[in-house]
């Protein structure tokens, strides 16, 4: 969730709009929603206002039932489910959110435990569960020991058919590593149903986009993680969408230190080697789980990671401004920093 001291449209990527100084701007209907704490700014390019405008109200009331229901600590049904398995009860889920249940446990599987929506007791031991940035000292290590020892993770959820249970009573659910892709994916789904053709949807910086802006590409520039510059561009195909995790998004910070929100369920904490993440995909669920477990693998085992989770674009900026990345993300971008880090080429993921 971003730092509510800066605009969070800027936070994690800056949206460049191809537009020729000699073209007459086409019609353009702007829109901003807030879900999962970030502001999502939803930008159509159609010429049907009326169809634009009813897309827009739809996908408005999608996201407070996400908001609502999907969110880890306040009233809805996620939290419910927490509830009743920390209470050791089975509760009944609605489609609405085993869907979410299966796509965890998938993520899961894929990052090889590197992506656990099960930690959401640990993010809130660390502070995290709350719009403004943490304050405090961290957790006692005590606290971060038992929650490691105790191992939750979604593989623990017992699914039969909507009744969901678990015997390891320290699971608690956060979708906050994947919910707002998956947010952006639906929201796409009901402007493809209004007849939307061109559109990009913008949350904090990570972006969907359909079609295409004044007959060419919508272009991205992926911010630098350690300035408020643009590190890398890239034009983004219809269809495509690219998710970006970084530590400085959200952090605690104590005696001079600064913890990442993004946090290593091996080990109970933060993040340190990899600043940033940035994935180029097809659907912003995956994109957003896999940013975040590129991030947890680190330097030395996110290509893996990627070949497991179906990366195909992927490129990580560690802490001493070296970046990693993969053939084809070389071929797509174009890095904007002539004294940009060390670049690090890895073998081909495919």
């Amino acid at each position: 969730m971003p730092n509510r001291k800066f605009n969070p449209l800027f936070l994690a990527l800056v949206l460049v709009l191809l537009v020729s100084a000699c073209q007459q701007p086409e019609k353009e209907l702007r829109e901003k929603l807030y879900v999962f704490g970030t502001i999502v700014e939803i930008t159509i390019r159609d010429k049907d206002e009326a169809a634009a405008r009813a897309a827009l109200r739809d996908v408005a009331a999608d996201f407070r039932r996400m908001h609502k229901d999907w969110h880890a600590w306040k009233p809805g049904e996620l939290s419910t489910l927490n509830a009743a398995i920390a209470a050791g009860k089975t509760a009944k889920v609605s489609d609405f959110l085993l869907s979410l249940l299966l796509q965890a446990q998938r993520y899961e599987r894929t990052s090889d435990g590197l992506f656990n929506a099960a930690i959401g007791a640990l993010v809130a031991d660390w502070g995290f569960h709350n719009d403004d940035l943490p304050k405090g000292r961290a957790p006692p290590y005590a606290a971060i020991r038992a929650w490691v020892e105790a191992k939750p993770k979604v593989a623990d959820l017992v699914i039969r058919d909507h009744e969901v249970s678990s015997s390891n009573r320290g699971m608690q659910l956060d979708f906050g590593g994947f919910a707002k892709g998956e947010a952006l994916d639906r929201a796409v789904l009901q402007l493809k149903a209004h007849g939307i053709k061109n559109a990009i949807l913008n949350a904090g910086g990570d972006l969907n986009v359909m079609g295409l802006h004044s007959k060419r590409p919508w272009r991205a520039g992926i911010r630098h993680p350690k300035t408020w510059g643009v590190i890398a561009t890239v034009d983004l195909k219809p269809g495509e969408v690219l998710y970006t995790s970084g530590n400085y998004e959200r952090f605690l910070e104590y005696e001079g230190v600064r913890y990442s929100h993004i946090i290593d369920p091996r080990t109970g904490w933060p993040v340190k080697h990899i600043v940033s993440a940035s994935v180029i995909g097809r659907n912003g669920a995956d994109a957003d789980a896999a940013a975040t477990a590129l991030s947890v693998a680190g330097p030395s085992g996110w290509h893996r990671i990627a070949r497991r989770m179906g990366v195909k674009f992927a490129m990580l900026v560690d802490d001493q401004g070296r970046i990693y990345l993969n053939p084809a993300m070389k071929a797509r971008i174009q890095l904007e920093d002539e004294k940009a880090g060390e670049v690090i080429l890895s073998p081909p993921l495919f």
